[in-house]
């Protein structure tokens, strides 16, 4: 889809998303719909299958989205098309502290079979061999942290 026929869907969502970040006690960096439209619609070096539609679909995954792209901008990186092929390290670093994030928000909201879903999306992660070493205790951490999390009674991950 185009920018122009989701410019108004895009800025409603991040709205959304941004007040829901400040209820969880995150500031997010104001992001235009222009630049989530392009960072979600530029290349990655994953070949990522989760687009721009399913990103706007989820409540779990817009947090995550917006939480990766204003940790870059408040590094200072600019937002357009080409930051996740030109700044792979940069984005993976991020990433983790957007998944964090949205798996916060998923444990608060009791969501578990989210939080099941993104665990083993986490425990693939372990496999990409673009992602920088120095990440994998993170990984890992994040894998332990909310597998943890997941009540008695639910199969564990």
């Amino acid at each position: 889809m185009s920018y122009g026929a989701l410019r108004h869907r895009i800025a409603v969502r991040l709205k959304e998303a941004s007040e829901t970040l400040k209820k969880m006690g995150y500031k997010s960096q104001p992001i235009t719909a222009k630049e989530f439209y392009d960072y979600m619609t530029g290349e990655t070096p994953t070949g990522d299958t989760i687009t721009i539609l399913d990103v706007l679909d989820s409540e779990f995954l817009m947090l995550h989205e917006v939480v990766e792209i204003g940790e870059l901008k408040k590094s200072g990186i600019p937002i357009n098309k080409y930051t996740v092929m030109l700044l792979t390290s940069n984005v993976y670093e991020t990433h983790y502290t957007a998944i964090e994030c949205e798996l916060n928000c998923a444990l608060e909201k009791k969501n578990y079979d989210w939080l099941k879903v993104r665990i083993n999306h986490a425990k693939s992660w372990l496999e990409d061999d673009d992602m920088p070493a120095r990440l994998i205790p993170r990984c890992k951490a994040v894998i332990k942290k909310f597998s943890e999390a997941l009540p008695n009674g639910e199969d564990k991950i």
